[in-house]
């Protein structure tokens, strides 16, 4: 049996219509990549660590 789909959870989606303002990509400079990288690996190992633990 074939149902037909009720496409009013359509009209819940914005309408394109809507102007979206876009902004603007800057680069990350080498220090805040410095930053990042040490986030990043810092959460890596408490999570080894924790896994570890768990396991």
């Amino acid at each position: 049996m074939i149902i037909k789909l009720d496409i009013s959870a359509i009209r819940l989606v914005r309408p394109k219509a809507e102007v979206t303002t876009k902004k603007a990509v800057t680069p990350l400079t080498r220090e805040q990549w410095i930053t990042a990288d040490r986030i990043v690996m810092a959460t890596m190992f408490i999570a080894t660590i924790a896994a570890a633990i768990v396991f």
